[in-house]
């Protein structure tokens, strides 16, 4: 159940009314990995095994999908991943809201897009539309996040209250569908600092779209790792903040 209802009152210039709100849901999973619990994250229902395979390899807990040998979920709340352990990364704990994340661990920072792929500008903007969602309209409090091909294809959507879980269950669910991270780009409806972006670079991917702002961590991080960061789109305008031979004419 992603949505909840909640009677509410509404006040308007004094004048006090019933009325209804739709909430979005947001639960607490556990993340084991070998075992040992790395990470409690709230996220939305749903898609946990995508969740758990673009966690692990977003977040470097892999060097590549191939890597990760069994995720299974144990009931609602709790998902047990096996992989094959690397020397990038001391396995801390991790608490992650639906906001913003706490890590205990190493990154490994080199991380490098090696991908040729660029984008035509109409491509980009026509494909904004799939970042819309019915239920983001019902409760303003989710993000959205898409893998789009160079054909402005839509290979993988996820809806979350945390942006953060929002690309790593799109990611993962291409991953599993076995695509090519080199000829797509990420679309998202959230700020992208350096976190945000390293997600890309560690999955591979070449660009990063939202329809937000980033932050500096974020355009030096995109800079440094070859990745093409493109803020503020809409339909008829976007700015791009690196690596702009990225995008056709450009």
């Amino acid at each position: 159940m992603y949505k909840q209802e909640y009677e509410t009152v509404e006040i308007i210039n004094s004048n006090a009314r019933s009325s209804s709100f739709t909430a979005a849901v947001e639960e607490t999973v556990e993340l084991y990995v070998n075992n040992v619990q790395i990470a409690s994250i709230l996220t939305s229902p749903g898609k946990l095994e995508q969740l758990a395979v673009g966690y692990l390899v977003c977040e470097g807990f892999v060097g590549t999908a191939s890597d990760i040998k069994e995720v299974r979920i144990d009931g609602e709340n709790r998902i047990y991943a096996e992989i094959t352990q690397n020397d990038h990364f001391d396995m801390g704990f991790e608490i992650r809201s639906s906001g913003c994340m706490s890590v205990n661990r190493k990154n490994n920072e080199d991380a490098k897009v090696e991908s040729n792929s660029h984008f035509h500008p109409d491509v980009i903007q026509g494909s904004l539309h799939y970042l819309e969602s019915e239920i983001y309209q019902q409760t303003r409090g989710t993000h959205a996040a898409c893998i789009i091909d160079r054909q402005g294809g839509c290979i993988a959507c996820a809806i979350d209250v945390g942006r953060h879980n929002a690309v790593d269950k799109a990611i993962g669910q291409a991953i599993m569908d076995g695509f090519n991270p080199g000829e797509h780009y990420i679309l998202s409806t959230g700020r992208q600092p350096a976190g945000m972006v390293m997600k890309a670079a560690r999955a591979g991917i070449p660009m990063v779209v939202t329809k937000a702002a980033p932050l500096n961590s974020g355009i030096e991080t995109a800079r440094r790792t070859g990745i093409c960061l493109v803020g503020f789109a809409t339909p008829g305008s976007m700015v791009v903040f690196s690596n702009r031979w990225r995008i056709e004419g450009c």
